[in-house]
């Protein structure tokens, strides 16, 4: 494979013109094709086969206003004060001639309003599915109460109908701009710091242009593009870094800016080849967890990793054929970049060598602290009261919790299997619940086979309470749960116990991946006990801030609670793939150190020289990218985001930086171990090209291969 990337290297180098235009028009021709064809990322989180899921199927023939989607308009009168029925009711009838709207209904007549009269909940009913329902349909809703605020009364909209949409804001280009600053602290120049930012742009814009092309035939959830975002910026600019690292090496080394580029493919790029397989096969992995929601947003990565390791190994080398030696130009005063200072991390590495014990101990201690908050973690999906105070969603939910209770914010279907009679008798057991706080008058199907009864529990919908009283009413016999609040149990429940297996698969993943790269038993079992350390500690880290509610003066929770439900399964797959390269990165050096004759603390130091420096970068451009969606505002993304800066910053600083090397200290030549029925059994992998002669090698290709 290094010849063939080596080989790929120069053509681009010397294609450079043409490389350039096929990724110009491959990005205006998707881009093109989105603006006119796209379609809209679904707000709705569907996992067909659970309970809560197969009772909305089954009623949304016979009883569909419960299937189709529904919102609410609340209106608060100011303190004090109540609100006057003639007031309240042209917004009832206005939101009822909205196009697309089955109908709204009168708070008077349906008892919602609250005990002291300031607060009333006006249900407006759409007649189509929350997925289906258009922009203008609400927009005209919000336009038939807007007499009301002008008279007054503040007017909110909660509800599914009303879920503010996902989305990028400016805030998220913060974690580009430091980026560019540590691009620029690692290079020295302007130019150099320039190419792996563009590589990535052009990467990330082709991936997004084409998922959201395929967001027109396909159903795909609008956190899916966040992340591939998110994911694609990320490792776009890492690869691009790599590659380009080495070509900075290389030019150093006296080769011809050609030759540089093209061994630099064939090197590097062999590494950013199998460290992005690593992300793409841990990202399509989410497919094991049997939730399609989850599974789109794990392919929409997956492709946006391909496009990134595709542009780091064409466009990147097309650029450098453009700056040719001009790469190391337009200095910025201060910076060195030399490519050749490995001084702090040889010092480093010095250090841990010396003192392997005191410095594994510290490491596991830091780790550990950190995971232990990670026994609490309760899992959930947001719901209006998971979004900042300043949205509209926030603030209805907060007036009708304050106006009737939280139980009213994740109301529960009990579905009857019967008419009133059956109805009737389900609605005495579930009742007698302890934590039910009221029941809602009924709705018997047309046939008389079937009725669906609301119930309104004494606690909020991320509350523990909500959940056992959800499997208690299950437990009456004839009577099936759904709404949103049980599906969002469902899914959580789900999630829960697609974990354990996905773990178990991961881990099994790792140790054969590592034991093809590295041919040792010991530093595949060190690397994986470390991945798991990492997620561990950012697991830890989440609960601690958006379940517990630390440093919330630090980092903007708008509310604490139950942690997305998906979160620890994509976490664990994304951080796999990143942590599995900066253990290429490192140890793959530190390999081939061995391999030539050092001694194992010898080779330790050198490897780690030689690789610490970009890794380091790296990490904390991953860290500055997952960092800058923290300061979103959307209660999905910002957890994500904090959650993969915390375990790549754990992952990379204290466990391939701190314990790596210690290991491998303690461990000696016992960590190159490799039995012999497994070394003839297991092919042999180049890895960063090492059958490539080096930069300044004069003795030819090397035979070693690791």
């Amino acid at each position: 494979m290094t010849n063939l990337l080596q080989r790929t290297g120069r053509l681009a180098y010397r294609r450079r013109v043409a490389v350039l235009a096929i990724w110009l028009a491959l990005l205006a021709a998707l881009g093109g094709a989105a603006a006119a064809f796209a379609g809209t990322p679904s707000e709705e989180f569907r996992v067909p086969g659970t309970e809560a899921q197969k009772t909305l199927d089954r009623i949304s023939g016979t009883l569909p206003e419960y299937a189709d989607a529904s919102g609410t308009v609340v209106l608060a009168a100011p303190k004090g004060q109540r609100l006057d029925p003639g007031g309240v009711r042209p917004v009832v009838e206005r939101a009822g001639q909205v196009p697309g709207v089955a109908r709204a209904v009168d708070p008077f007549a349906a008892r919602a309003v609250s005990p002291d009269g300031r607060i009333a909940l006006v249900q407006v009913v759409f007649a189509h599915p929350k997925g289906e329902v258009d922009d203008a349909a609400l927009d005209g809703v919000r336009d038939a109460a807007a007499p009301a605020r002008d008279a007054g009364l503040q007017v909110e909209f909660g509800g599914d109908a009303f879920t503010p949409k996902v989305e990028v804001g400016g805030a998220e280009t913060v974690g580009v701009g430091v980026a560019v600053v540590v691009l620029l602290i690692t290079f020295g120049s302007l130019v150099a710091a320039g190419l792996p930012l563009l590589s990535a742009l052009a990467g990330v814009g082709v991936g997004m242009a084409g998922l959201f092309l395929l967001a027109g035939p396909l159903e795909i959830i609008s956190t899916a593009p966040v992340l591939a975002l998110m994911i694609g910026m990320a490792v776009g600019i890492d690869y691009a870094l790599f590659v380009l690292s080495r070509h900075r090496q290389n030019l150093a080394a006296g080769h011809e800016p050609e030759d540089a580029a093209a061994l630099a493919v064939g090197t590097a790029g062999g590494a950013v080849v199998f460290a992005g397989a690593t992300v793409v096969v841990a990202l399509a992995g989410l497919a094991v967890a049997g939730v399609p929601f989850l599974t789109v947003m794990g392919l929409a990565a997956a492709g946006a990793v391909i496009v990134a390791v595709l542009a780091a190994l064409t466009l990147l080398p097309a650029l450098l054929g453009f700056a040719g030696r001009a790469v190391t130009r337009l200095r910025v005063p201060g910076l060195r970049g030399d490519v050749r200072d490995g001084g702090a991390g040889r010092r480093w590495a010095r250090f841990v060598v010396r003192r392997p014990l005191p410095v594994l101990l510290a490491g596991l201690a830091v780790a550990g602290i950190m995971a232990v908050p990670a026994q609490d973690l309760r899992l959930g999906l947001p719901g209006g009261g998971s979004y900042a105070g300043d949205t509209s969603a926030r603030r209805a939910h907060d007036l009708t919790a304050e106006g009737f209770g939280p139980g009213f914010n994740g109301p529960l279907i009990a579905v009857v299997n019967g008419g009133p009679a059956e109805a009737r008798r389900a609605a005495g057991r579930i009742g007698a619940l302890p934590d039910v706080a009221t029941l809602l008058p009924p709705s018997t199907s047309a046939d008389g086979r079937t009725t669906a009864l609301p119930v309104i529990p004494k606690h909020g919908p991320d509350t523990e309470a909500t959940q056992h009283l959800v499997e208690a009413m299950r437990d009456v016999p004839g009577v099936a749960v759904t709404g949103t609040t049980a599906a969002n149990i469902d899914i959580s429940q789900k999630l829960g116990d697609a974990l354990p297996p996905f773990v178990a698969a991961i881990t099994v993943a790792s140790l054969l991946l590592l034991a093809l790269a590295f041919r040792s038993v010991l530093v595949p079992v060190k690397a994986v006990a470390g991945f798991l350390l990492s997620v561990a500690a950012s697991l830890g880290a989440v609960v601690a801030v958006y379940q517990w509610g630390w440093l919330t003066d630090v980092v903007p929770v708008p509310k604490t609670g139950p942690i997305v439900s998906f979160l620890p399964i994509l976490l664990i797959s994304v951080l796999f793939g990143l942590a599995m390269d900066y253990q290429l990165f490192l140890v793959s050096r530190m390999r081939e150190e061995h391999a030539r004759g050092a001694g194992p603390r010898e080779a330790v130091v050198t490897g780690f020289a030689a690789g610490g420096r970009v890794v380091t970068a790296a990490a904390l451009i991953m860290i500055a990218v997952f960092g800058g969606f923290v300061a979103g505002h959307d209660p999905i993304v910002q957890p994500i985001g904090f959650a993969l800066a915390v375990g790549v910053a754990v992952d990379a600083f204290v466990v391939r930086m701190g314990l790596v090397p210690a290991v491998m200290a303690l461990l000696g030549r016992a960590a190159w171990w490799f039995p012999r029925v497994l070394d003839r059994a297991v092919p042999h992998v180049a890895l960063e090209g090492e059958a490539l002669p080096e930069p300044g090698d004069e003795r030819g290709p090397k035979t070693v291969r690791v």
